[in-house]
């Protein structure tokens, strides 16, 4: 089995096709798929379904390319290592939709000092798509709430305890939820998170229906429904970090205030363990907040 052929097989996954795997390589198309053929010679299966436009994997392909990642993983590692050359290569990672736009891209940010010749590839997911996906490979870690059950194999390190607040819309003041839900739109979160969840159980236990006005399920257009004074919100703190919302007013939901964890969930036979050491730590201080918001 050659080398060449995994990064081929590769490629292909993450540039959607044969043709754009062969531009991403600067190989020819054919070149491609005359590796890919001798792949599955070897192998003695089909790696691809090649009566769908475009080709798709096979279940022995989707197998192949797990361990393909595996594989090209640990060699890029161990020529580092024998080397004796900064740390390179691509870290891939996952996040869920709170974490992309403000906690993770700080993250990364201050690594670029530690690791220059680090590169990344970030997706944005579910917290259960997410452990799923470093379970079999396809992450290396990724940012996921808690309430999420951890595969064997894996571990979860939490890096945040952040509440969950009440974001109300311009010209809207006063600090208790009971008032809001009675006199102000209600903006809700809908997705199947654990996140949605946790906010829709503390309201049902206040006793109080609220007016729903819209439901959305990205965190972004809550906060820009909210801007646009359609009514109020929850959200966890993280999202305060955004920019549009400085001149909205909040406090905490709950009573105590509910909280809800974000960790690191990685493998635990990584071959990555500084760098995600390293990666955790900046979670943490990217994440870190007032102390007397409780």
């Amino acid at each position: 089995m050659d080398i060449r052929q995994l990064e081929t097989l590769l490629a292909i996954a993450q540039h959607g096709g044969f043709a754009a795997a062969a531009r991403g390589l600067n190989m020819t198309a054919s070149a491609v798929s005359q590796q890919i053929a001798s792949l599955e010679a070897e192998i003695g299966a089909d790696l691809f379904d090649r009566s769908r436009r475009p080709p798709v994997l096979t279940t022995r392909g989707a197998e192949v390319l797990a361990a393909a990642r595996r594989i090209l993983r640990i060699v890029t590692e161990t020529k580092s290592s024998i080397s004796g050359s900064e740390v390179r290569g691509t870290l891939v990672l996952g996040t869920l939709r709170t974490g992309g736009s403000f906690l993770v891209p700080r993250a990364l940010a201050s690594l670029r000092g530690i690791y220059p010749e680090l590169t990344y590839r970030l997706r944005i997911g579910m917290s259960e798509e997410l452990m799923a996906e470093v379970a079999s490979g396809q992450l290396d870690a990724a940012l996921v709430a808690d309430h999420v059950a951890v595969p064997a194999g894996l571990q979860w390190t939490s890096v945040i305890s952040e509440p969950l607040v009440v974001l109300t819309p311009p010209g809207v003041s006063g600090d208790s939820l009971e008032d809001l839900l009675l006199e102000v739109p209600y903006i809700r979160y809908r997705t199947r998170v654990p996140l949605a969840r946790q906010i829709d159980t503390e309201i049902a236990r206040l006793g109080v229906s609220p007016r729903e006005i819209i439901s959305v399920n990205t965190m972004t257009a809550v906060i820009g429904c909210v801007e646009a004074g359609l009514g109020f919100a929850i959200i966890p703190y993280v999202a305060l970090q955004h920019s549009l919302m400085a001149d909205l007013r909040w406090f905490p939901f709950g009573s105590p205030p509910l909280r809800r964890q974000l960790g690191v969930v990685q493998r635990r036979d990584t071959g990555r363990v500084d760098i995600l050491d390293t990666l955790t730590e900046a979670l943490r201080q990217a994440g870190s907040g007032p102390d007397d918001i409780d």
